[in-house]
């Protein structure tokens, strides 16, 4: 089982590699974080809110939206599938700008890859690349180190919901 110390992390200038080893195999890895956003992403995270979000969500194809569910059933896109290789690979953009506001211009948004490698039986290892932070423009810098731990906190919530304990609210 992993926990927060077993989450590896790597940065450069542009990108936030992270890499972990969960006991579960490809399959649930995967589906748990293409599937079940809603049980592992911090809600704080969100366009929508703890209180008034309902639900996150990846559609599961390539050109699918990411997208959360909040006040009065508005929704909101916030990335776009670009690679759907189940239980392989994921690759989404992340259109979502350092003051959480929706980035409309695929262009201008970062990109994350998620790999989903067997690392022996009932046991995967995820390799996660946030990349080209500097497509956030004069933000970017801040925006890649508040990710660095942004990212290692939805990590350690993932591991816990594929592991079967669901993490607190918030």
């Amino acid at each position: 089982m992993a926990d927060q110390a077993d989450i590896r992390q790597d940065v450069d200038q542009f990108s936030v590699r992270c890499d972990l080893v969960i006991s579960a195999p490809t399959e649930r890895a995967f589906a748990v974080f293409a599937g079940a956003l809603t049980d592992w992403w911090v809600r704080e995270y969100t366009w929508s809110g703890p209180e008034a979000l309902s639900e996150l969500g990846m559609e599961p194809r390539a050109g699918g939206m990411l997208y959360e569910i909040g006040p009065y059933g508005f929704r909101a896109d916030w990335g776009r599938v670009l690679i759907w290789d189940p239980p392989r690979r994921l690759v989404f953009t992340w259109q979502i700008g350092p003051d959480r506001s929706p980035v409309p211009d695929p262009a201008r948004a970062s990109e994350v890859e998620v790999l989903f490698l067997a690392e022996a039986p009932g046991q995967t290892r995820v390799e996660l690349e946030h990349r080209h932070f500097d497509r956030h423009g004069e933000a970017a810098e801040g925006y890649r180190q508040a990710l660095t731990a942004g990212w290692h906190e939805l990590l350690s919530r993932y591991v816990a919901t594929v592991d079967g304990h669901r993490p607190p609210l918030g």
